[in-house]
């Protein structure tokens, strides 16, 4: 008996999706970090988004160190961590052009 024609349609897409997709997520070799980790943002736009994406994750490494803290430094530390966040936002522009001078 032969194949419905549907049927080998749905799995040639299947697989053709499969493929696009497994190209998207490849690993890169650099311990398994996945390659659009070491693709340089070509724009300032880009390059402010990862930047200010940086500084938010800093402020929560932050913020989670300070919880494991003991209790009675807790204010001090989120305040402290709250200025270097809020310092650091205020110097992005500043950050992002000293990382990518024109060329």
């Amino acid at each position: 008996m032969l194949a419905n024609p549907r049927h080998l349609l749905h799995a040639a897409l299947a697989g053709l999706c499969f493929m696009t997709m497994a190209a998207g997520h490849a690993q890169d070799t650099r311990g398994g970090d996945p390659a659009r980790w070491y693709v340089e943002d070509a724009t300032p736009q880009e390059q402010m988004r990862t930047l200010r994406k940086e500084i938010g994750a800093a402020l929560q490494e932050a913020q989670a160190d300070c919880r494991r803290g003991p209790a009675r430094e807790r204010s001090a530390c989120m305040k402290e961590a709250r200025s270097i966040y809020e310092q650091d936002m205020a110097n992005a522009q500043q950050q992002r052009a000293a990382a990518h001078p024109r060329r």
